[in-house]
């Protein structure tokens, strides 16, 4: 389905960052409630870059403030460029790796309201059981949630 996009180009872009971080138990995804068409939503720890910060540290502070974990960000893996009616984002996912603190679920200081309401490493099966609608659309492009951290290059999803 299309749409104007004459009516879009008012949106602001938004950058964000996002961090996969692979165990043998899974992949860590925060669940965000009221988001999406189907209620809530599955994604990778992340969130905007403020200004005057860099990509880096923008991913080790929202990690911080969303998982309570301190993080050493590694390689670049893709971007993700995200249009509808009302969100046009671009994320840039990284792969990250854990040297300290102890998973807890924190929150976005962004919004009023607090939407993220549980942080756990799921497993690849749990992640490839979930309706396509309740996880990142990074997923569409994965025949399986475990090649995640395998993705290169530029994706582009828009109106999931």
């Amino acid at each position: 389905m299309d749409f104007d996009l004459k009516k879009t180009n008012s949106l602001q872009v938004r950058v964000r960052v996002c961090g996969l971080h692979l165990t043998e138990q899974g992949i860590l995804l925060l669940k965000h409630e009221g988001i999406g068409k189907k209620g809530f939503l599955w994604s990778p720890p992340g969130g905007g870059i403020e200004s005057n910060e860099n990509a880096r540290s923008a991913l080790i502070r929202e990690f911080k403030e969303e998982t309570h974990l301190d993080i050493v960000v590694e390689d670049f893996c893709f971007t993700n460029e995200y249009l509808d009616k009302q969100v046009h984002a671009l994320e840039l996912f990284f792969s990250v790796r854990v040297i300290g603190g102890h998973l807890k679920l924190g929150q976005d200081p962004e919004l009023k309201k607090q939407i993220l309401t549980q942080a756990d490493y799921l497993s690849f099966e749990q992640v490839n059981q979930l309706h396509k609608l309740n996880k990142h659309n990074a997923f569409q492009f994965c025949s399986d949630a475990a090649h995640i951290n395998k993705l290169r290059g530029y994706y582009f999803f828009k109106n999931i």
